[in-house]
Parts: C-alpha cells; structure tokens; sequence
C-alpha cells in the first residue's frame, strides 16, 4: 500500500477528502468558513463551484492515505458480544505501531531513507503543500485571532523541514482524527447535564490513543541532552529535533486533555474505564519510556522521579491535578468491593505516590497561585492571575518567573482566563481524598463480610439443597457481587489492593495514624464476633433507632444487619417456596375447624399436671410465646398483649421436605416388604417415642431454670 502511496505521490494529483468525514469541531469551524488552528488544514479547502455544501479537502495521496486510515478507527462496527479479540492482536493495531515507529524514529536525527521502507525505492518529492514553519511550533498560539478561510495564504517553510512533512502530517492527522472531537466551548456546554453526547469514543479506540502517546514520550524523549537545552536552539538544528520539542504540547496536549475530560466524565461506572485510565497514566509517566527507564530497586519501590521532569509536570498540571479530581468523583460512585475497581484504585494512588511527584506537582500548583505584576516588556504575552495579591505599594515586585508563566498559560490556555483552579492538595481534595479512605475500609470489611458469609452459606446448607427444597434466608444474604464468583483468591487480592492504595493516599496527603484510627472508629469497624452481632450504625430518635447514612451503606452493601423475627401467628406466615400452596390452605382450614371445635378439650389436657398435661402441651403451645417483644421502634420493649391458647398445626405436612421424607420412607419399606399400613403404623410409633423423650427434656429443662 506505501509503495502504491508513494508512486501516486510522485503525480501533482489531488484526491477530495470530504468534509463531513472530520471530526465535529473542524466540521463546524470549517463550515462557518473560519480556518482551523491545525496547519493541517491550510491550504486545501476546496469549495464547490455550484455553491453547495459539499466542502472537500485537497489532498496528496499520502495525506488522503492517512486521513482514511485514521478514520476507519472511529467508524468501524463493533465485534458481535461473542467474539473476544485482543486489540494488540489486530492488524490495525499493528499497522498503527508500525507507522508510528517509521514515522517518529527514537534513533538519529533524520528520517531513515525510503529505500529501506517497505514500499522500497521510489522518489521522495517535496509535498505539494508548504509545511508549516517550525518557528510557529512555540507552546502558544501567536494570535487569539481566528482567520478566515478566504485568506488562506500560503506559509513559506525551510527546504530543510520537507525532509520529515509526513512525520508532521501523520502525527496531525492522528491527533485530528481520533482526538479532535471536543473544544473548549464544547467541553463548557458537556458540564450542562441536559446536555447529548456529540461523540462516544470505544475501548479500541482509547488502547490505539494509548499506543500513539506512549510512541510519543518515546519520541520526544530521545533528544540528546544538549539538544534539549535551550542554549542548543541555532540554525544547526534539525528539522526532526524540532519537531520532537514541538510535538507534545503544540498538537496533543489540549486536544488529549479535552478528550480525557469527556471520559472521565461520561464513560459507564464499570471495568472497562481501565482502558482510559491507563491511557492517562501513560500520559502522566513519561519517564517511563525514556532511553534510560527508570530501574526498580531491590525492594520493588519505584525510584524517585528525576527533577529533570519538572517542567514536564508543570505544563501539564492540569492533567495531573484536575483529572485526578474527576477520577476522586468517579472512585467515590464505584463499588470498591469489586477486584476490578479496586484494582484501578490502586493503579492511580501507586502512581501518584511515586517518590518526589506529588512535591512536583504541589510545586507547580503553587507557581501557578503566586501572583502576577505585569511588567511593561511583556505585557503582551501575560495573562491575568485569577487572585491579585500584590500591593501597589511595593517598592520592590516579585519577579515573575518564566516557568511561572508556562504554568498559567498551560492552565489558562486549557480551561480558560475565568477558571476556578481548585488545588490538588487544598482542604477540597483532602476531604474527598478522606472521603474515598473512608470508603475503602468500608470495602475491606464488607468483602470479608462476603467471604465469611459465603463460607458460611455453603457450609451450613441442608443435603437436600441441591433438590430446590432449601429455605433461604432473604436477610440475611448479601448482594450479588463478583467475590461470590471467583472466590477468596479474589477477596484476598481486593484486600491487597485496597490496602496498598490507603497506603499510597497517606504517603501523598500525608494522612498521619492518628487520622485513620479516627477515621476507623468512626466507621465503627471495631466489632464484636466478626461484626455479626453488631447493629448498622445509626442514633436514637424520639421513635427509636433513626438509620445515619453510613447505617443505610452498611445495610445496601450486607455489611451489617437487624435481626429480624417474624412476630406474627406462625399459621399466617407467607407461603414460602418449598411449600404447596394449595395443600398448606387445605391443611390451615382443617386445622382451624379442629381448633374451633375442640379448643375446650384441648385447654383442659394442657392444664393437667402429670406427663399427659406435658405431652400435650409440647405439642399444642407455640414455644417461646411468652419471651417474644415487639421490634418495632414506636414502641420498643413492647411485649406480645396477645396469649394464644393451644392449638394443633398440620402447615408442617405442606411441605415438599416433609412429603419426600415420607415417600422416601414407604419407598426403603417397601424394599423390605413392609405394606403402606405397617409402614404408617411404624412411623407413627416411632414419633410417639421421639415425642415422649422431647417432653421429658423440656420439663426437665423448666424445672432447671425454676
């Protein structure tokens, strides 16, 4: 395909990009005939001679190559559910790297030569369009005014800067087609909740946006150092040097962050933001694919992050403090219990907490929040503080920095003059940051309340569970969660996770013992029993016990419980599901004919005072009648007003359990020969036995507690 590319190159032909194709900012500004910032785009728009709509760009064939290529991305159909690729495994993600290795050497100072590409050797012309002049490359836009397309105006460039136009234009074009779908007015209206989604990138799409950053740090960290010095700047410079010193801030940064804004703040609350995220921490950490990477000490810590990447953090700190503020709102909406989560969690704080980062980053926050005097030379290039603190009296001004500069152009650049700035290590983010420790000891202790549950719920099942016939406790189970299916290995790597990530949080904030035990007994996590005897948390009100918000989390989450106890006539309980509906009415009317007729009689057999008074009243009185109280907390403490008198129940012979034991038993009888009646006769002598020993141990056991 290059080799085809490149032999079209060599004709001055033009292919017609149309314009509806590009992203919705360049599609709206190039429609209302205002010239995109991107020196992309100068030169080739191309309007209709019958005066329609249908706005193209001119393109060469390389560009029109790329800008296709990069477009299949955000257009293509989504895989059916049932098929599971790796995106590493496709060819698009493998041509995408391989481009991006071509096109941005890490090695030498020029392009390698096309002989060697795989289109093999073919003439390499000058492009058809000027390339835009590396001295316009600088960190800010010279002017705040846009121009229009009527006055596009050809830009004479250095002959020396055609040796590398398609590294310029691939990476632009890249950075137009996958990221350039939000702008600053754009991102201002995304805040309204009313607001639609204009664009909803894919996984894919943010792993291949991944893909391309990490060649970049790569990319613009491969110059030497005297070449990054700024006493290095001459006219010796090479085309390539210069555009690895322009490539980061001049095309991506405000694009990139816009992008991530849009995410962070409309991506689903499930797994799958772990693509974004690593997205962004690869962004964060260009250290990490420098020539020289950073080892690992013997003791698995990272080493400290070099100073050399100062300035890096500074013109980049909003990427670094308010994306770490949205990802605080999205991990405080997340279910920590969740290995997933948890894990994400952890890959943030671990980050972060990097030794010397966070003194870096507080650093650049407070260059960014020093005042500013305007100093008449360079008035033009200043921008307003938002707070002036300076006193007109001053014989004697602070300096103003230029790296003081770089960091509030950076903010103001992105996120406008009129931004509110909350900082990273101000009392805001320190109570979200508590906020979200708060929540993580939550987490532990309801995942080792799950796993104790679910040891104990599988333990503690009946043989005929797996019938259907098991009763369960609907209070007494937890919440569906992914624990339950992948076991205690994943309980103990939450734990883990969440554990070193409350670490790395009080490394950073500098959270002191003190302040987590506080915060521990706060949460009440101080148990009894495992915590199973232990209320949810909540105060006492004029009508009993009033549930706080922790109370309620606790109960949502089956961290805690009430012990609940049906207070009502056993006869009228629900119909449960191991019970037949029809027979259990059946039995209830037959028992409640028997009651009303013979309540006399049965009274009088339960008043006697020998063995036939006990045996009845074993059977006749509901047990524990007399110790139950009411729960309710209108009236707490109140004790039961009604005495039911005794009676005979028969709902017992409902139940499938108790039916299947009896056709179990008539069936081993009939095994042995033993006939339907016999085997009756039988089962009701041996009850009569089993019954006879109860009301022994029970009157035994009342004369005990006399």
């Amino acid at each position: 395909m290059m080799k085809l590319v490149y032999k079209l190159q060599a004709e001055d032909y033009k292919f017609d990009f149309p314009v509806s194709y590009l992203p919705g900012p360049v599609k709206a500004s190039i429609q209302e005939r205002v010239l995109p910032d991107s020196p992309l785009y100068h030169n080739k728009v191309q309007f209709p001679p019958t005066g329609g709509l249908s706005l193209n760009l001119a393109l060469n064939p390389f560009e029109y190559y790329m800008f296709f290529f990069a477009l299949s991305l955000i257009t293509q159909k989504p895989l059916p559910g049932a098929l599971h690729i790796r995106t590493s495994d496709c060819a698009y993600f493998i041509l995408v790297d391989r481009y991006l290795s071509w096109f941005l050497p890490t090695e030498g100072s020029v392009l390698p030569p096309l002989s060697s590409s795989p289109g093999g050797p073919s003439p390499s012309p000058a492009p058809r369009t000027p390339a835009m002049p590396f001295a316009s490359y600088g960190l800010h836009h010279t002017s705040l005014l846009k121009r229009h397309i009527s006055h596009q105006t050809s830009v004479n460039a250095d002959p020396a800067s055609h040796e590398i136009w398609r590294s310029e234009t691939l990476l632009q074009v890249f950075v137009e087609m996958w990221l350039h779908h939000y702008s600053l007015e754009m991102y201002q209206k995304m805040q309204s909740p009313h607001a639609k989604e204009s664009f909803t990138p894919t996984e894919e799409h943010v792993l291949v946006v991944r893909l391309l950053l990490k060649h970049l740090h790569a990319f613009s960290n491969s110059l030497k150092p005297e070449q990054v010095s700024p006493s290095a700047h001459s006219h010796a410079t090479s085309p390539l040097e210069e555009f690895k010193r322009a490539a980061i801030p001049r095309f991506v940064q405000q694009k990139l962050y816009l992008f991530l804004q849009h995410c962070f703040g409309h991506w689903p609350l499930d797994a799958s933001f772990r693509a974004v995220l690593e997205m962004w921490l690869s962004y964060l950490q260009p250290w990490r694919y420098a020539p020289e990477k950073q080892a690992q000490s013997s003791d698995g810590q990272a080493r400290c992050v070099s100073e050399r990447w100062a300035p890096f953090v500074q013109e980049n700190l909003l990427l670094y403090t308010k994306l770490f503020v949205g990802f605080l709102s999205r991990a405080l909406r997340t279910d920590l219990v969740s290995p997933k989560n948890a894990l994400m969690v952890f890959r943030v704080a671990k980050v972060f907490a990097q030794p010397n980062l966070a003194e870096m980053i507080q650093k650049g926050e407070q260059l960014f929040l020093e005042p500013e005097l305007v100093i008449p030379h360079r008035q033009h290039r200043l921008f307003t503080a938002p707070t002036f603190t300076g006193s007109f009296l001053s014989s004697w001004p602070p300096a103003v920095t230029d790296t003081s500069f770089k960091v509030k152009s950076h903010v103001y650049s992105l996120e406008g003059q009129d931004c509110k700035y909350t900082p990273m290590f101000g009392p805001e983010v320190r109570t979200l940051v508590l906020r979200l420790a708060q929540l993580i000891t939550q987490a532990k202790q309801t995942a080792k309340s799950i796993s104790d549950q679910c040891g104990e719920s599988t333990a503690g099942r009946p043989f005929l569970s797996w019938l259907g016939f098991y009763s369960s406790d609907t209070n007494s189970s937890y919440p569906a969660n992914d624990l339950d299916e992948m076991g205690q290995d994943s309980v103990r790597k939450t734990d883990e996770y969440l554990e070193k990530a409350l670490e790395y949080l009080c490394q950073m904030f500098r959270l002191n013992e003190a302040q987590l035990t506080q915060l521990t007994l706060a949460l009440g996590t101080t148990q009894d029993e495992n915590g199973k005897k232990q209320l949810p948390d909540c105060i006492v009100g004029e009508d009993g016990l009033i549930l706080t918000p922790l109370g309620r989390y606790q109960i949502i989450n089956g961290l805690r419980k009430f012990d609940i106890e049906y207070q009502g006539d056993s006869e009228l309980q629900p119909i449960r599901s191991y019970e037949i509906a029809s027979l259990v009415r059946l039995l209830f009317r037959l028992s409640s004919t028997i009651n009303h007729r013979f309540a006399g009689q049965m009274a009088a057999l339960c008043s006697r005072a020998d063995f036939l008074g006990s045996f009845c009243r074993y059977h006749l009185m509901e047990p524990g009648l007399t110790s139950r109280h009411l729960l309710s907390p209108v009236e707490p403490g109140r004790s039961v007003s009604r005495v039911r008198g005794p009676r005979l129940s028969l709902r017992f012979l409902g139940s499938y359990r108790t039916l299947l034991s009896l056709l179990l038993a008539f069936f081993v009888a009939s095994l042995f020969c033993i006939g339907p009646l016999p085997c009756a006769l039988f089962l009701v002598l041996g009850y009569f036995l089993y019954a006879m020993a109860m009301t022994l141990l029970t009157e035994r056991g009342k004369l005990h507690q006399l």
